[in-house]
């Protein structure tokens, strides 16, 4: 079967969040939500599901988790039982709940910065301590962890390590030692490991990606991972992840601490996560080719059209994190391409620490709209 990627679909008067937080004359590449359709299956289901005419109270498909687990089985060779899965609205809800899971308030969480906001909040929004362990980003770009560093940013009062791999927003995909050593060091010190993997199907060539739970049974019971369709099969607005604990006293913490607060998966989030994982794979492998070159496109012209912006290629997840430090803006890059080229990238300040001087900039869109923004940004730095 054949996709269209290249069509732009307008959203500029729909309920796009994306398309509608700026004035009309800005391109929003912000964001890791695509500007494309998605599956055909995920469409039809949702078609169908309606056209049931009935939205009562719902349950889980009874055959997700198997789905689930036979995915799972097939891309990793990691075997989890039906009773480890629990569904949540939200990959974002699944590490706040870890955070009161794992620990109590005063307790300390660690993440690895700079990093998404979403992570950077989620330790004081369980009342917990939040410590940083900066990843280093070397003279060519690349970051990597300082395992040093990474162990003395433990305390005795630190009880979780929020991993975000592959990581957003520097794009790094973990390799098998760096997630042992990691995980060696948390089980160590008696951490509970909650590992964000909702980038982990946007893996380009020559990377793969590792769960780190499925390297050990040690590891697997102190950690909770945390996966989903939202990102991979480009249906954000329906939040339905699926977090994986096979220990089953965390597993039951974890779920306790959402009971009256956090909503259960509707039908139609059910449904259309149902769809991505059983009929969404060819998408999926096609949409993952045309970010691919959509990276080599970002890639060639950023490192030769941006004078003192720099990229280096993401190894996961359809974003580029872009070095302007070396371009002259005065004050942050953010603000400048915003007002002076009118495109809307992320601003890296908000990714936290080692983020000042960085714009993120989602490249899940049709070429010609991000060879338009790409243009504006070339213009603007002109004028320096």
């Amino acid at each position: 079967m054949s996709y269209d990627f290249d069509q732009i679909i307008e959203r500029r008067h729909s309920d796009s969040r994306k398309w509608n937080s700026y004035e009309e004359d800005v391109l929003p590449l912000s964001g890791a939500e695509m500007d494309f359709a998605p599956a055909e299956p995920i469409i039809r289901a949702l078609y169908q599901r309606v056209d049931h005419r009935m939205f009562g109270y719902n349950m889980e498909p009874p055959e997700l988790r198997n789905v689930v687990r036979e995915r799972l089985h097939r891309l990793y060779g990691w075997q989890v039982s039906a009773e480890a899965l629990a569904f949540l609205p939200g990959v974002v809800t699944g590490f706040n709940l870890a955070c009161h899971a794992a620990a109590s308030p005063g307790d300390g969480a660690l993440v690895q910065t700079p990093v998404y906001p979403g992570i950077l909040a989620a330790p004081a929004n369980a009342g917990l301590v939040r410590h940083e362990m900066p990843l280093t980003c070397q003279t060519d770009g690349r970051y990597v962890i300082d395992f040093d560093a990474f162990e003395s940013a433990f305390t005795d009062r630190t009880r979780i390590f929020v991993l975000c791999n592959p990581h957003n927003p520097v794009g790094r995909v973990f390799r098998r030692e760096e997630l042992e050593r990691m995980a060696e060091i948390c089980l160590r010190h008696d951490v509970v490991i909650c590992s964000d993997e909702i980038y982990g199907d946007w893996v380009f060539s020559g990377n793969r990606h590792l769960p780190i739970a499925s390297l050990d049974p040690e590891i697997a019971a102190r950690t909770i991972t945390l996966i989903g369709t939202s990102k991979s099969h480009n249906i954000p607005g329906l939040r339905c992840a699926v977090a994986i604990v096979e220990n089953a006293e965390l597993l039951e913490r974890l779920l306790a601490y959402r009971q009256g607060l956090v909503p259960a998966v509707n039908a139609v989030e059910y449904t259309a996560t149902l769809a991505a994982y059983r009929e969404g794979q060819p998408w999926q492998d096609a949409v993952l080719r045309y970010l691919e070159a959509n990276r080599e496109f970002i890639a060639g012209y950023v490192n030769t059209q941006l004078p003192g912006v720099r990229m280096v290629r993401p190894e996961g997840s359809p974003v580029a994190w872009l070095d302007c430090r070396q371009a002259g803006i005065p004050g942050s890059p953010f603000h400048f391409f915003l007002q002076k080229a009118r495109v809307a990238l992320n601003d890296g300040g908000a990714y936290g620490p080692g983020g000042k001087g960085f714009v993120r900039l989602a490249f899940g869109c049709p070429r010609a709209l991000l060879e338009k923004g790409l243009d504006r940004m070339k213009k603007a730095l002109a004028t320096l």
